[in-house]
């Protein structure tokens, strides 16, 4: 077996932190993989090799591996250049993507290998915002059937009267005119639309919402509006986020804490306040030295040589190394687990453990 295998297989025994961890997690996802094949159909995959039919398969390796623990009431962020595997995460825990192997539990429950139909109960409580405002709402339906649709789903007993009190009383919310519901999606701008989308998430009154980057498809003077509006519905619903994104400055503004993904597996998870004052990974250093800063007491801009490894053939050992100024002959070989820091901070990388960095 590889070193890359013999890592993946491992299954330290938790620690006291972690523990504690999972028992106030509302989210849990454990050793989580996804792969995407490249192959075709069965026919597509057999190849002549030495004179013998072969069958051939190649994956696309998006996740490798992920363990997150979301706890109740914070605002986690996963960030990352883009490829890195953060919306592959997002869309397999609200069950739009079936992960290769791995668990998802949601409030203790395991939730991955449920049905549609045992899966209805969690869709209230787990809701979803899109990244594009111009996609995620159907251009056949009005706002007031766009709005209406999830609460006739869930609340099959709900009278028409009480159906278009809740509709009225979300648009409030977020700061639409109800006025708005009997017009089209196409009418509206992208802020308006994304107004839209997260009061057709929040009618449910869900507990947990994944938002894949809510903001990036806005203008500039629009995303802070649509940033403020989540954090007021995070405060007055007592709201968990799961919050995707690859800007930096929505991370320091809004996250409760900080994920930092590369190639598919999460390198680095912090607070934000302690991420942003003491980034430990190589990578979350590099990439926290590319905000423009007004104060000279940070690091110069690290410049990070070669290129990004492709997913489908994985590098072994640390998929950072070939990038990475501090790597060694065990980063090539060996896979680095989180390891829990004093501060709370969880790294994966073999120079932080081993003290070189």
């Amino acid at each position: 077996m590889s070193a890359h295998a013999e890592a993946m297989t491992e299954n330290p025994m938790p620690t006291p932190r972690q523990n504690e961890e999972s028992a106030d997690s509302l989210l849990q996802i454990r050793d989580l993989k996804k792969r995407f094949s490249l192959s075709g159909d069965f026919l597509d995959q057999l190849r002549f090799k030495g004179g013998k039919l072969v069958r051939h398969q190649e994956y696309v390796h998006a996740i490798n591996g992920v363990n997150l623990d979301i706890k109740r009431g914070e605002a986690l962020c996963v960030v990352g250049e883009s490829g890195c595997g953060k919306s592959t995460v997002a869309r397999t825990v609200m069950g739009l993507l079936t992960p290769s192997e791995g668990e998802i539990r949601y409030d203790g429950q395991r939730i991955d290998n449920l049905s549609s139909r045992q899966l209805l109960p969690y869709r209230k409580r787990m809701q979803m915002i899109f990244q594009n405002p111009y996609a995620s709402l159907n251009p056949r339906m009005t706002i007031q059937q766009t709005l209406e649709e999830p609460l006739r789903l869930h609340h099959p007993d709900w009278k028409r009267p009480k159906i278009l009190e809740k509709v009225e009383e979300v648009m409030h919310s977020v700061g639409i005119d109800p006025d708005w519901g009997k017009r089209f999606g196409h009418e509206f701008s992208g802020g308006q639309r994304q107004r839209i989308a997260i009061a057709r998430a929040l009618a449910v009154d869900p507990e947990f919402i994944v938002a894949d980057e809510p903001i990036s498809a806005l203008d500039v003077s629009i995303q802070a509006q649509v940033l403020n509006l989540l954090m007021e519905a995070q405060q007055e619903r007592n709201l968990t986020y799961l919050f995707i994104t690859h800007d930096l400055a929505v991370v320091e503004h809004f996250g409760t804490r900080v994920a930092v993904m590369y190639l598919g597996t999460v390198c680095e998870i912090a607070t934000t306040a302690t991420l942003f004052e003491k980034p430990r990974h190589p990578y979350t250093q590099a990439l926290l030295s590319a905000i423009p800063r007004l104060k000279d007491d940070r690091p110069q801009h690290i410049r990070l040589s070669g290129e990004v490894p492709t997913p489908v053939n994985l590098p072994s050992g640390c998929v950072f190394h070939g990038r990475c100024p501090h790597a060694n002959s065990r980063c090539k070989q060996e896979i680095p687990l989180l390891q829990t820091q004093d501060d709370g901070t969880r790294v994966a990388c073999h120079a932080v453990e081993e003290g070189r960095l």
